[in-house]
């Protein structure tokens, strides 16, 4: 589906039953919501977690879901601004005012997309949770904030999350003088304190084919690969008492050319969640695959340590987000509806009840920061 053809099902389906009314107060100029309005406004979450869900955004290929942001954005009297990143990519900058605080969530995905689906508990497909549901939480969280007279906050909508964080690093060279961002990630609303860093690790083997009837006369690239990668799972991990263990995870395994053909080629993929930095563990890493192969560290995300907020419920957790590249942003909090135990997976969900509350909390959070002083 595209951009503009899920932002008109969206807006039919999220504005049926939908009721706006005035009540006195401040002049009489601020639309307040009433009964039927709070009823239509998860109608409108709950349409509008599907209709993203239902564009698919795989990490280089989130033309259409910002499209639809765009469209979805501007009908609401947002300022809307495309940040480019690469081609026929951009970031989604959305304003009220001069932002002093900015919600902020990714719009692409992993592989491989599947389409939205739903129960009465919780609504199902790639990006419910990780992170589309987010990105509809806080665009009615920002509708209820302008509701209610709030002005001087943002919208962030960034690409490449999944990857190297492009869209968060492009972002980060035009900051908009915001003194809070609020990034979602699936942390079932809890306030993350504390979350670990990211290594990427990308390791190649050259060997040399021969006939695998007579494999003295190669030599195997798959067997270099395995021998290093049994070494690499032996080098001892730090533990840090906040963010626990640092982990390894060989991702992605590949080479060969058949069955009966001594393989001249082998790749690996591994990354490392780091607790305490990287610089040692990159040392240790580098001296053991010096002279034994080609390797490069993609991507090195540090650890992020987050101020506590009275009355929120707090967690750690072990993925890496957007926020390092965002320092130019404001002090970071970090904070969103879903579970990270079903994102990646090919059973991804959001529990409809914690996108309702991802509302409140979004706006409680928006309202407490701007009168910080």
């Amino acid at each position: 589906m595209n951009g503009l053809d899920a932002l008109f099902i969206c807006e039919l389906r999220s504005r049926e039953g939908a009721v706006y009314g005035r009540v006195p107060g401040k002049g009489d100029q601020e639309r307040r919501l009433v009964p039927n309005q709070r009823k239509a406004k998860t109608v409108e979450l709950f349409e509008l977690t599907k209709a993203l869900v239902n564009i698919e955004s795989v990490t280089g290929h989130e033309r259409a879901c910002v499209e639809f942001l765009r469209g979805y954005l501007a009908a609401r009297n947002f300022e809307v601004v495309l940040q480019p990143v690469s081609r026929e990519r951009s970031n989604v900058f959305a304003k009220k005012g001069k932002p002093d605080v900015v919600l902020s969530t990714h719009i692409d995905t992993v592989p491989p997309f599947f389409l939205a689906h739903e129960d009465e508990e919780f609504i199902y497909g790639r990006g419910s949770c990780d992170a589309k549901g987010i990105v509809a939480s806080q665009i009615v969280a920002a509708e209820r904030l302008v509701n209610e007279g709030v002005t001087d906050f943002g919208l962030l909508f960034l690409v490449g999350e999944e990857t190297t964080s492009d869209g968060a690093r492009e972002a980060n060279l035009h900051p908009a003088g915001s003194r809070y961002i609020i990034n979602g990630e699936p942390t079932e609303n809890k306030l993350v304190v504390g979350s670990k860093g990211n290594l990427r690790l990308d390791i190649r083997f050259k060997g040399k084919m021969a006939h695998s009837a007579y494999p003295h006369v190669g030599e195997s690239a798959i067997d270099k690969l395995l021998d290093v990668l049994v070494d690499l799972r032996n080098v001892p991990l730090p533990h840090d008492p906040l963010l626990g263990p640092a982990t390894l995870n060989i991702g992605v395994i590949a080479g060969g050319r058949a069955a009966n053909v001594v393989p001249d080629q082998a790749t690996a993929q591994i990354l490392i969640r780091t607790v305490n930095g990287s610089e040692e563990l990159r040392r240790k890493i580098s001296e053991l695959l010096g002279g034994r192969c080609e390797f490069e560290f993609v991507r090195d995300t540090p650890t992020m340590r987050m101020e506590k907020l009275d009355g929120y419920e707090t967690d750690v957790v072990a993925f890496t987000t957007d926020l390092p590249c965002l320092t130019r942003w404001g002090r970071p909090v970090l904070l969103g509806p879903g579970s990270i135990r079903v994102a990646h997976t090919e059973h991804e969900c959001v529990r409809k009840a914690q996108l309702v509350m991802g509302i409140d909390l979004y706006c409680r959070l928006v309202q407490e920061l701007r009168n910080r002083p």
